[in-house]
């Protein structure tokens, strides 16, 4: 009850202060939701260094939003280095960019999307993180199951059926063990969802093997001093005359924003 205390109390002082701020829990990107449910194929996923084991892997997370945040997951092929390539977004969220959905959605259940929000992809944001590496069979099992519970997910409520509720259907699919509640906030449940995990020796039945990263605090860090060195380079660098950058953008062709 102090859980959901916490979360109610969080949400009603949201509603007071604004109902125009739209959470970033409710930007979705229509594109990425329908990359989210494709099968990995040879195209999609180049061939993996030899030296990893399980090329594949998928990283459950908590972000940070205006709201009380977002639980979701990425996954995809690993490289060399342990970063996960195009990663795809597979989580659950109020349908549309619209903050009214997220507020009507405290009262009653509203169609959902199961694809990425604004700032899934965004290291900057990432509160907790634990990652599960797995083998190509492993990753298509865990895909196929990802594409099934979205299809038949189609209403998010913050109460009956959140994003901590879709996520962790994921993980108890994969043979995991779950925090007791979905009424945590999301950090909160990633890290019990870590904890839980990390440390098992009982790994019969788990599809993938726990894998320790980078905590969640020292990757904000390290992504926001690698913005904010791109920056400088960007302002430092010779701004084009109006001739040349109207030429550049005749070239172009692109389609001006509406």
């Amino acid at each position: 009850m102090t859980c959901a205390y916490r979360v109610l109390t969080t949400v009603l002082v949201a509603l007071a202060v604004t109902s125009l701020a739209a959470p970033h829990v409710m930007a979705q990107q229509a594109s990425a939701q329908a990359s989210a449910s494709a099968s990995p194929t040879a195209d999609a996923h180049p061939a993996a260094p030899k030296s990893i084991a399980k090329p594949y892997a998928i990283e459950f997370r908590a972000r940070n939003a205006q709201s009380y945040g977002h639980t979701f997951s990425i996954h995809g092929r690993v490289n060399a280095q342990g970063k996960i390539v195009n990663p795809r977004v597979t989580g659950l969220h109020p349908a549309t960019e619209s903050p009214v959905p997220w507020m009507v959605g405290h009262l009653v259940a509203v169609p959902s999307e199961t694809g990425a929000s604004d700032g899934d992809t965004e290291d900057q944001y990432v509160l907790a993180r634990f990652r599960i590496a797995l083998s190509e069979s492993e990753y298509k099992k865990v895909q196929a199951y990802m594409k099934e519970l979205s299809a038949k997910s189609p209403l998010w409520h913050a109460v009956v059926y959140n994003c901590n509720a879709f996520v962790g259907d994921i993980a108890r699919f994969m043979g995991l063990k779950t925090p007791n509640s979905t009424m945590l906030m999301p950090q909160e449940y990633i890290d019990g969802l870590r904890d839980l995990n990390i440390n098992r020796t009982d790994l019969a039945g788990i599809i993938g093997t726990p894998v320790k990263v980078q905590d969640a605090a020292a990757l904000r860090a390290a992504t926001l001093k690698a913005l904010e060195q791109r920056s400088k380079h960007v302002a430092a660098a010779p701004k084009p005359t109006a001739a040349l950058t109207s030429r550049a953008a005749s070239a172009s062709g692109s389609t001006p924003a509406r």
